[in-house]
């Protein structure tokens, strides 16, 4: 059976087992009401008639007076003598049952009464009964007994009993319909949401669900939406990055294919007989030096993946950040001079930083070995300042600049500006992501500005270690 059903099962259910207690307990609280009133009226009657029945003459005309306040009155009527002795009745047919005296216990109950009426209503469940002493009357009769039918006292209770029989009968319809719509109405958004859920679970992620409401639902939908939107987001990231991966392992088998080929030719040449020893020497160099770059790729991948995965990646200790930059640029000033570039330093000041000395002169190494590599012409500028509680390292060249288009990517992996020159000039292709590694793991970041035909600044920041 579906929610729906059931919905509109339960509240049909409860709503109509409410509906006839209520009518119920309203008829029986009627008939109680009605018939409480009755006694109460039956018993002033039954005073009233007990004071003009003593009050008639004892004489010929008693009889016709007795009957004619009977018919009157429409109570059923007897009288008994001063021995309890019934002597007279009206109508006949309504005391063939009863006893045509009255019991001495009676007797002594009315004569205690004072003139008020006793009423029994046990003595016939159909009837109301009640006797009266007449005390000193002016004729034989000595005790009245008046009855009355208790139906006619549930007349008006039988017209209230169909109304509300009429009401119940349509409030049971109007239940039903109302539960059925209701049930609708609480049983839509469920199913809409589980529509919607079955649709996202087969991959549907673009499933948006719209639903006004400012209830759990409502609350429920919004969960679901976010989580669709998380589930896309996701998805997006594990696709991007299968395509990453899928382009890494290609890279790899590229950058690794190309050395090898090289050193493949070089050995094969080499075992030429009368091959002349300066080709021999030249042979031999170009396959030292592809193996060399072979090597710095695995050291690369290598460093990029301690990146990734060890906790460990960095050794930090204090050190003066000038020394190291001192130390890089000894070293490439005298390539830059054989290229015809002037390298210069500026603002070389002494900067303490609570860093990996061996991680930073990587980065610095690369950052001027990449700039000097890609600048014909002109000069490589490499400086420090003070940016408040942080020190920037920049390395300016008047190179030839990056695209616009290239900057989003210039520090993934393998990734190229122009691949064929830059295989030419022997890089692995992943110095700017080892660059971008070292310095996420000092939470810093490399950032770039570059305008083509003018020139790049490459930069970052640390923060300046304060001895306290």
């Amino acid at each position: 059976m579906k929610i729906r059903s059931k919905l509109a099962w339960t509240y049909i259910i409860l709503l109509i087992i409410g509906i006839i207690t209520i009518s119920a307990y309203s008829i029986l609280t009627i008939r109680s009401f009605l018939l409480d009133e009755g006694v109460e009226k039956f018993e002033r009657d039954a005073l009233s008639l007990a004071l003009a029945a003593g009050s008639f003459k004892d004489n010929a005309l008693f009889d016709d007076k007795i009957q004619r306040q009977a018919q009157l009155s429409s109570y059923e009527m007897a009288v008994y003598d001063r021995s309890g002795v019934r002597f007279l009745t009206f109508p006949d047919y309504a005391f063939i049952d009863v006893e045509p005296y009255l019991s001495e216990d009676l007797i002594m109950e009315l004569e205690s009464e004072d003139g008020n009426p006793i009423v029994r209503t046990n003595e016939n469940p159909e009837k109301l009964i009640a006797y009266v002493d007449l005390g000193q009357s002016d004729n034989a009769a000595q005790y009245l007994r008046i009855s009355q039918d208790k139906s006619q006292y549930y007349a008006a209770a039988a017209s209230i009993r169909h109304i509300i029989y009429a009401g119940m009968l349509f409030s049971i319809g109007a239940v039903i319909v109302v539960s059925i719509l209701f049930a609708r109405y609480m049983a839509a958004p469920i199913q809409q949401l589980n529509e919607a859920a079955l649709d996202i679970a087969k991959g549907n992620l673009d499933r948006k669900i719209d639903l006004n409401r400012n209830d759990e639902f409502g609350t429920l939908a919004d969960s679901l939406n976010h989580m669709a939107g998380t589930l896309r987001a996701d998805n997006e990231k594990l696709k991007m990055l299968n395509e990453k991966q899928s382009q890494f392992f290609a890279d790899i088998t590229h950058e690794v294919r190309n050395p090898l080929h090289t050193i493949s030719g070089a050995l094969e040449m080499l075992e030429l007989k009368n091959l002349q020893p300066e080709k021999k020497k030249q042979y031999m160099i170009t396959a030292q030096k592809q193996i060399k770059r072979v090597a710095r790729l695995f050291e690369d991948i290598k460093t990029l993946q301690r990146y990734d995965f060890d906790e460990n990646f960095i050794n930090r200790e204090v050190f003066d950040l000038k020394k190291i930059i001192d130390e890089v640029f000894t070293v490439y000033q005298p390539i830059a001079q054989e290229k015809g570039l002037l390298l210069k330093a500026t603002n070389l000041k002494s900067f303490k930083v609570n860093a990996d000395p061996d991680k930073m002169e990587q980065v610095v190494d690369n950052l001027i070995s990449n700039a000097i590599k890609y600048t014909q012409q002109g000069e490589v500028e490499v400086g420090l300042q003070q940016e408040g509680e942080r020190v920037e390292v920049y390395i300016k060249d008047t190179g030839p600049g990056i695209g616009k288009d290239h900057l989003d990517r210039l520090f993934d992996r393998f990734y190229r500006t122009d691949k064929a020159r830059s295989r030419d000039k022997g890089g692995t292709g992943l110095g700017l992501s080892v660059v971008k590694g070292i310095l996420n793991a000092h939470q810093s970041d490399i950032k770039v500005e570059s305008e083509e035909g003018v020139g790049s600044r490459f930069y970052f920041r640390i923060p300046i270690y304060e001895n306290s």
